[in-house]
């Protein structure tokens, strides 16, 4: 029996040792509390906590590359905000010019007409062309303008073309029912210079009379008493007030062709 002490010590320190770590346990199920939770259990639920608590999961680590990546990005594509707005991707099929912008040509600084006071000067078609009218408008017989109308390859456009027969467009923009007015006009109108516009373009003309090519301000007082043969002082002032003749006007093209007879604006 000389170990039974020593075997009683034993005993007793391995109860004292399972009392004290059994107690801890006991005590937190007894105060309803939850007893200590191992850190790998931890780290695996607190995704899931994260998730049913609605707390923003932590983000992982960015690498070195995506760091690079990102960093790229940020350079070549600023954020867009009030001082630098979003810009759209330029246009390639010349759409994006910016009209009286830089490039462009605004009506000040377009070339100014050529005005031809020297009929004899005017390019031989052009001349053929005028004697022709004005042959026609000197006889009084409106059906005298029908051959230079349709006899050419691209009929003119008279009076922007308000009815398919020309000659009736005249008549109805005459005062007098034989169009003998219009015709005087048209004398009138080919007494004058002419004024060449858009030259060295396809839509170049000989137009008459010339105040079509000509600001009214820069007009002369014996040019004035011309522009007054063809229309009335009361006319005069109110196209004075926009600087521009918007009377009746007659266009030939450098080829000869008769181009349009225009009415008033």
């Amino acid at each position: 029996m000389r170990n039974a002490p020593s075997t009683s010590v034993a005993i007793w320190l391995l109860a004292t040792a399972a009392t004290v770590s059994i107690a801890p346990n006991a005590r937190a199920l007894s105060d309803g509390s939850m007893a200590p939770v191992v850190e790998d259990n931890l780290s695996e639920e607190m995704p899931l906590r994260q998730a049913f608590e609605g707390a923003a999961q932590t983000s992982p680590v960015p690498s070195a590359e995506s760091e690079a990546s990102q960093d790229e990005a940020e350079n070549t594509a600023p954020a867009a905000d009030d001082k630098n707005p979003a810009q759209p991707a330029p246009r390639t099929d010349g759409t994006d010019a910016n009209p009286g912008g830089s490039g462009s040509v605004s009506a000040a600084d377009a070339e100014p007409a050529e005005i031809i006071r020297d009929l004899s000067t005017l390019p031989a078609p052009v001349k053929a062309m005028r004697e022709k009218l004005v042959e026609a408008a000197a006889s009084g017989d409106i059906e005298r303008l029908r051959p230079l109308i349709e006899g050419t390859p691209k009929p003119p456009q008279i009076m922007n073309n308000e009815s398919e027969d020309p000659i009736d467009t005249l008549k109805n923009f005459s005062g007098d029912p034989d169009a003998q007015e219009i015709l005087a006009i048209m004398l009138d109108l080919l007494a004058t210079g002419a004024a060449r516009i858009d030259a060295g373009t396809p839509e170049e003309a000989y137009v008459w009379p010339y105040f079509t090519g000509k600001p009214l301000s820069e007009l002369s007082p014996p040019e004035r008493v011309e522009l007054l043969r063809i229309v009335t002082a009361g006319d005069l002032m109110g196209m004075e007030e926009t600087g521009t003749y918007n009377f009746y006007r007659l266009g030939i093209s450098p080829d000869g062709q008769w181009k349009f007879m225009a009415g008033g604006d």
